[in-house]
């Protein structure tokens, strides 16, 4: 297929062509029977958190009013911020989420629209432009852009460009988030990403809205991009400070 007749709407011309996963019959038969199993596992994990949110009057008027904004946390933190961003559907807030265009990303994908998301498939270095465009027409649509704003590669903690990019185009505010939790386990890969144990308290802080100028040059985005890299920072510090705060005896 060339160029000019390739169907970019398809999510098999958005998959990296490094990998050499491919969506084979075992594998869709594989999804087919685990993904009810991965579902209620969350569902049976989540509902023993015990969640503190600090600073949910920032999102209220996104949610009441249907106002449009991009919500950002770190990779490592997707199952809380995720679960967050859940909370926020059920109260009639319009999610999408972007999601690796890979067939990693395919439950992901069907565990968000279950839950009454949009979900738009693509990643950075295989259809950037792409998710962009497909971004844009989201929240034109009245959607709201979830990222894990240093992923899907790292380095961890590192604010990728696109997501300032993305907001300064569309004219919406970022929402930062940073989140923290008492215990839990941590994967040994490059985002040390987060699973809260049973029963654990977690502490998600939720930041003031962060304009970013549609006159802002694009080759001046660096400093706000660093800005609102160490804001995510600083809500994880403050949400780890809580979560003490929590555990001192009275």
């Amino acid at each position: 297929m060339t160029q000019e007749n390739k169907d970019f709407s398809s999510i098999e011309s958005r998959r990296s062509k490094a990998s050499r996963r491919r969506l084979t019959p075992a594998r869709r038969l594989y999804y087919f029977l685990g993904l009810p199993l991965v579902r209620a596992l969350i569902r049976l994990l989540t509902a023993t958190y015990r969640t503190t949110v600090v600073g949910a009057r920032h999102i209220d008027p996104f949610i009441s009013e249907g106002k449009v904004c991009a919500p950002c946390y770190w990779h490592q933190h997707h199952v809380v911020g995720s679960t967050l961003i859940r909370s926020w559907v059920r109260r009639g807030f319009k999610a999408c989420f972007l999601v690796s265009g890979s067939v990693d990303g395919d439950v992901p994908e069907r565990i968000a629209r279950a839950w009454g998301a949009e979900v738009i498939r693509g990643s950075a270095n295989q259809s950037g432009a792409l998710a962009l465009r497909d971004m844009q027409q989201m929240m034109k649509n009245g959607y709201s852009i979830v990222t894990t704003a240093d992923g899907p590669r790292g380095p961890q903690y590192e604010f990728k460009t696109g997501a300032i990019l993305m907001a300064r185009i569309a004219g919406v505010p970022i929402i930062p988030i940073g989140c923290a939790a008492d215990r839990a386990w941590y994967l040994n890969r490059w985002d040390k990403f987060m699973i809260p144990k049973p029963f654990a308290r977690i502490v998600v802080a939720v930041g003031e809205p962060i304009p970013i100028p549609r006159t802002a040059a694009l080759d001046d985005l660096e400093p706000w991009r660093v800005n609102v890299q160490d804001k995510v920072m600083s809500l994880m510090r403050q949400s780890e400070q809580h979560l003490r705060q929590q555990g001192d005896p009275a």
